[in-house]
């Protein structure tokens, strides 16, 4: 059985690892370190370390670019790495050390949506289908040659939780489909088209911030980009809010900016419109639907 290494942080990244387990010998599993979470900061383990000590597979969890690039050349010889969202680039002394290189499972259509946050930004742009890549990954952000690809239609209930859970699944049978070819040589990849390429880059705070002169489908973009972490924030009233799902409405709308009750609804004036909030997590408390957010709160009526 071949061996490899496998790198990865995220829950997203938990499928292809379980195929991997399923085709080759993992001999180490490299994530990032523990972070301080919540409240307390105590220090958490990625899910990715945690379900790789749960499968018996030695983990490392190396602090920056020369430190991992020791972990890999420790593992000479092996023969291919596998990467699905680990959070770091990779050097090109790293890159030499597979004999067949290194795989990477990209969440998006390649050779759009390079970068580190390919499926929030097919959100925010409002596309119909997205999908999974299977490249051989080089020094460039993105850039390498594409082995296969398998294409999805985004639905309109689609968040960039549902919409990353889907494409990680994806993810894991390219791999697993394509593993053979890949290794053997009968499968050889294809160049990207630089001139189609679009950036994926990872969304800042400003990027959370709802504009209510925007269009109504443009902020419900905004909220299925973010939601369910780290969510879009709407400045009302008490606070920043956040807005976990939204719709369209066709319900005549108030005033841009302006969140109000009717009928039974939630309701934000937009530039074009209102969009109908369905859920919300105000300062300080828990997640609520609209309803209960309402409660307790008849200044909203008009």
């Amino acid at each position: 059985m071949t061996g490899a290494v496998f790198l990865g942080t995220p829950e997203a990244a938990l499928p292809t690892l379980g195929a991997l387990a399923s085709i080759s010998d993992i001999r180490l599993v490299i994530t990032q370190p523990d972070k301080p979470r919540g409240r307390s900061r105590r220090p958490l383990a990625p899910p990715v370390k945690e379900k790789a000590i749960d499968m018996g597979i030695p983990v490392a969890q190396p602090s920056g670019r020369n430190a991992l690039t020791a972990t890999i050349r420790a593992m000479a010889p092996v023969d291919a790495a596998v990467v699905v969202a680990y959070g770091q680039i990779i050097s090109p002394a790293a890159l030499e050390v597979p004999r067949v290189g290194w795989l990477n499972v990209h969440f998006s259509l390649l050779p759009r949506w390079r970068g580190a946050a390919p499926v929030a930004h097919a959100l925010l742009a409002g596309d119909e289908k997205t999908g999974v890549s299977l490249m051989h990954l080089e020094e460039g952000l993105d850039t390498g040659p594409v082995f296969a690809s398998e294409e999805v239609t985004i639905s309109p209930e689609d968040d960039r939780g549902t919409l990353t859970a889907t494409l990680a699944e994806l993810g894991a049978g390219l791999l697993v489909a394509n593993w053979a070819g890949t290794l053997d040589g009968s499968l050889q990849p294809r160049p990207q088209d630089d001139e189609q390429a679009t950036t994926a880059p990872k969304l800042t705070p400003e990027d959370r911030i709802i504009d209510t002169n925007e269009s109504a489908d443009r902020i419900v973009a905004r909220v299925r980009a973010l939601a369910p972490s780290p969510g879009a924030q709407l400045d009302f009233s008490s606070g920043l809010h956040k807005i976990l799902s939204a719709v369209v409405s066709e319900h005549p709308g108030p005033e841009s900016g302006q969140l109000v009750e009717a009928d039974s609804r939630l309701l934000l004036g937009t530039g074009d419109g209102s969009v109908e909030v369905l859920e919300v997590q105000p300062p300080g408390k828990r997640v609520m639907g609209a309803a209960d957010f309402l409660r307790g709160r008849p200044r909203l009526s008009r």
